[in-house]
């Protein structure tokens, strides 16, 4: 049975779910369901999913099967939305639909993935998918790793047919934080901006004025002392003692691509004991090395040093 979706905006900190799979490589829901209670046991305001939930790498019906399961699991504790591109308007559609009726709060969709579509084609794309669901639509450009950049007008072009309430945005295309600007500058400061930088950029793209972030799971606990931090307008010295080490750790994940980030990720999620495997969908194109890995487990003490140092009295 759906359970009700939250009613509770989406902003703040919204993770992307990393989808733990068993031996036999089908989606792993007991796995899944610690990963989601602990989400919202550090403080998160909501989940989701994204390139790094491997969605291209699930069949439909796992898709529609996941976004089920990740509502059961929120339990109304925070919004859920789903991604939902695919190579066609069609199946992007149906992905969208499907996630509404399962009782997510918004959709996200990133444009074909292996089609180079001018800016017209791009438009009529993202409004296939937003005539097609009530809930808001997050318009998302992956090309800092995957997929093209979407122009500046087509984001303008949204905004002005469907409103803020209905069109959000998730801007990752390099560079970063000049381009966050140019979108809040160019519409007025109507648009509602996520970024997705793993946690990087995050400081930056806070100031720039930012709705949420929405980071991988495996740094959320450093991400949300981060981002209350930035909220309470705490001094340097805390800001950046919790950034600094994300950072460091996100620049790793980043040498390899979007499978550097699972690679990583997912091994982080195995040492918090959240997954029991850190199984990714191939073909794999990077898999984590030792010494990378210890140099992410140096990391990640700083990191936890600091969240505890960070945390009330």
């Amino acid at each position: 049975m759906t359970t009700l979706a939250s009613s509770r905006p989406l902003a703040g900190v919204l993770p992307i779910v990393h989808v733990p799979f068993d031996a036999d490589d089908r989606i792993d829901a007991a796995d899944l369901r610690r990963e989601v209670d602990w989400i919202f046991a550090v403080g998160a305001d909501g989940l989701g999913t994204g390139m790094v939930s491997e969605v291209p790498r699930l069949s439909p019906a796992e898709r529609e099967s996941l976004a089920g399961l990740l509502v059961e699991c929120a339990a109304g504790r925070g919004p859920v939305f789903m991604s939902v591109g695919a190579e066609t308007a069609a199946a992007a559609r149906g992905h969208a639909v499907a996630a509404e009726r399962a009782g997510c709060a918004a959709v996200m969709a990133v444009p074909p993935l292996e089609s180079s579509l001018d800016q017209t084609a791009i438009i009529d794309y993202f409004r296939t998918i937003a005539d097609a669901v009530a809930v808001p639509l997050i318009v998302q450009d992956a090309s800092g790793y995957v997929g093209q950049e979407i122009p500046l007008g087509v984001y303008e072009s949204l905004l002005d047919r469907y409103g803020p309430d209905k069109i959000l945005f998730k801007p990752e295309a390099a560079p970063l934080g000049p381009n966050l600007s140019r979108l809040r500058d160019a519409t007025g400061g109507r648009a509602t901006i996520y970024e997705g930088s793993g946690g990087i950029l995050l400081v930056d793209a806070y100031r720039r004025g930012i709705a949420g972030t929405m980071p991988g799971v495996d740094l959320l606990d450093g991400v949300v002392a981060l981002w209350r931090a930035l909220e309470a307008g705490a001094d340097d010295d805390v800001v950046y003692g919790l950034a600094l080490p994300i950072c460091g750790i996100v620049a790793l994940q980043m040498q390899a691509g979007l499978d550097g980030f699972l690679a990583i990720e997912k091994h982080l999620l195995v040492k918090r004991g959240l997954f029991r495997s850190d199984r990714r969908r191939g073909p794999l194109r990077w898999s984590l090395d030792g010494e990378t890995a210890r140099e992410v487990e140096r990391l990640f003490d700083r990191l936890s040093d600091a969240v505890n140092a960070a945390a009330p009295s």
